[in-house]
């Protein structure tokens, strides 16, 4: 296909996302589906031309020849619109997977699975070419296409029937199928590609009905949208970032996973390539404060529940991640016949990181049903039982080196941050029991003085004097991005000296210039970029009182600056181009611009959240 549409974003931040709340696919802005896992989020991918160009397989619609781009959402949706631009004529190409709620789908008549995409040219005539390229199972497993005239363009696979239906005839040639094709003024294309796992299939309608799958799809995702409380005045940034979280919600058991993607390089052309679709316990607390604090309770309450019934699986030890039913996620393989994005490989699916022990989890598990049950939530008696046996757990490993908040895959370290954590399970579940009343059926008193024994000797051995600031491991001489969250977590009042100076030290040690920063120095962070959530950790820090309101506006809202044109985040940030990195888009760094313009916003009204730094150094 001729290449290079005239735009002003490039590398991973090409890309936009659509979905159903089951799975979504990744449409870069020359109108090519180049990811898309069917049926779920962690299922093996059809179109894998991200990770692979030349094996990967697409869904392609674009002019013929050189063009202009201009894309965007319809306002308050999930609904992706690309202008095409020539000099003889416009197109706009309208992407959208057709969402509907449980029962819906079971009075609605329509495929479980489906991608629509409607070309309309609205001036002139323009010429387009379109080509389907599925290569499911990552492109081991080979296809042929069969022509079945109104039943569409279609290929059995070993996972289920994968059909394109469309109004412009492509001609299947092996295992692709080409059309070329010419539009004017006021005509219309209709494309859609159906998946369905077992039974009868289901067929896309065309014309019409995908009109009114549309016009359905677009009334969800603004009524959805409406109901965000958030009134500042970033409203734009944070509906497009709750937007994003509630398309990485996996609607059938209320899981939110980190991304859509896998193998998206950190480092570029390295080998930081990770699998990110699963759930972290790691976002757990971040997740249900921005949910809660949006208005959005049904979500986060479907998020807490889904959080308590994964953690019963393996109680009271919990598991860094998991699968989008509460699972632990396959063992991590390389698929060593893909070339990797911009040659980065490995390319991995599943996840390593599940058989590690990372400390911080316990206080970000009950730091979620604490702002459950503050939201008016309601615990049974086996979710007590469990928040107890957490609680013991803690009191029994929190002495132990652990990998850490960023995973490290090496040996094991007396990370402070995990410390933290420790202290913010413990007195979450303090609170829980005697401000709450939530009878935990549990040694309460035990779990305060655990508490403050950790407190000692954090401050014992995880703050040098000499270097005023909080270290990244116990005794030693450097820091961590992640100290930011300190004051989130209610250890220290962000205003505290200690606090200060810790975040004075981060921002010399750490900031790459202006508003980014890395996690920490060490040999996993060489050659990557600017890890996004800690710019919006650090104003959220400055909003809490460790600066001025201004100060914290100015750090987050030049931070905002690094989304790409569609208003998306990766994980990372290349600081000299502001080019993304990492898997795309990231629920993490949207987090963090969802949190850090709520604490902005209760800063400017002169509220706060309530302190939970007993005792915290000053």
């Amino acid at each position: 296909m001729p290449a290079g549409p005239a735009s002003r974003v490039r590398g991973i931040g090409r890309y936009a996302i659509i979905g159903d709340c089951r799975s979504a696919a990744l449409v870069s802005d020359d109108g090519s589906v180049d990811w898309l896992c069917w049926p779920r989020f962690d299922s093996d991918a059809v179109f894998a031309a991200l990770l692979d160009a030349g094996k990967g397989g697409r869904f392609a619609i674009r002019p013929a020849g050189e063009f202009r781009v201009e894309r965007a959402y319809a306002p308050q949706t999930n609904v992706l619109l690309t202008r095409f631009s020539t000099p003889d004529g416009s197109a706009v190409l309208t992407d959208f997977m057709p969402v509907q709620t449980e029962e819906e789908r079971a009075r609605i008549l329509r495929p479980d699975h489906e991608l629509v995409r409607i070309l309309r040219c609205d001036r002139g005539e323009m010429q387009f070419e379109a080509v389907f390229e599925p290569r499911p199972r990552f492109a081991q497993y080979k296809v042929e296409l069969r022509d079945r005239r109104n039943l569409g363009v279609r290929c059995h696979t070993r996972d289920g029937l994968l059909a394109l239906r469309s109004e412009e005839p492509l001609e299947p040639r092996g295992d692709s199928a080409r059309a070329i094709f010419t539009l004017r003024a006021g005509e219309t294309r209709t494309f859609a590609i159906s998946f369905e796992e077992e039974g009868p299939s289901v067929l896309p309608a065309l014309g019409d009905d995908c009109q009114a799958a549309l016009d359905h799809t677009l009334r969800f995702w603004r009524s959805w949208a409406s109901h965000t409380v958030y009134d500042g005045p970033y409203r734009d940034a944070v509906v497009r970032s709750a937007l994003t979280l509630k398309l990485l919600a996996y609607a059938p058991s209320g899981a939110v996973v980190a991304a859509p993607t896998t193998s998206l390089p950190e480092r570029p052309g390295g080998s930081l390539n990770w699998d990110y679709r699963y759930c972290w316990l790691r976002d757990a607390a971040l997740t249900s404060r921005a949910l809660f604090g949006l208005g959005h309770r049904d979500e986060a309450e479907a998020f807490v529940s889904w959080l308590l019934t994964a953690a019963s699986t393996t109680w009271p030890r919990v598991h860094v991640l998991y699968d989008v039913f509460g699972r632990p996620p396959p063992e991590e393989r390389e698929l060593p016949h893909l070339r990797g994005y911009e040659g980065a490989r490995p390319v991995r699916v599943g996840n390593a990181a599940k058989s590690q022990l990372q400390l911080d989890l316990y206080g970000e598990l009950v730091g979620a049903v604490r702002y459950f049950v503050e939201h008016g939530g309601e615990l049974d008696r086996a979710a007590r039982r469990m928040l107890g046996g957490l609680g013991r757990s803690v009191c029994e490993m929190w002495r132990q080196p652990d990998h850490g908040i960023w995973e490290e895959r090496g040996e094991r370290k007396r990370f402070t941050h995990s410390r933290v954590m420790c202290w913010a399970a413990l007195d979450g579940l303090v609170h829980l029991a005697r401000e709450l009343r939530i009878d935990l059926k549990a040694p309460v008193e035990s779990f305060a003085g655990y508490r403050d024994l950790i407190r000692e000797e954090i401050e014992e051995l995880g703050y040098s004097r000499a270097l005023r600031s909080y270290t990244r491991a116990f005794a030693g001489a450097d820091t961590d991005a992640s100290l930011l969250l300190l004051p989130w977590y209610g250890y220290i009042e962000a205003s505290a000296p200690r606090m200060r100076s810790t975040f004075e030290r981060i921002r010399r040690e750490l900031g790459l210039g202006g508003v980014l920063f890395k996690r920490y120095e060490g040999p996993l962070t060489e050659g990557e970029g600017a890890f996004g959530i800690c710019s919006f950790w650090a104003a959220e820090c400055l909003a809490l009182g460790g600066g001025t309101l201004e100060e914290a506006t100015a750090l987050f809202e030049e931070a905002l600056g690094y989304a790409n044109d569609v208003g998306l985040f990766a994980e990372e940030i290349v600081p000299e181009t502001g080019e993304a990195l990492g898997n795309f888009p990231q629920a993490f760094t949207h987090l963090g611009v969802v949190n850090a313009a709520l604490t902005l916003e209760e800063r400017r009204k002169g509220s706060s959240r309530p302190s939970r730094a007993e005792g915290a150094a000053r």
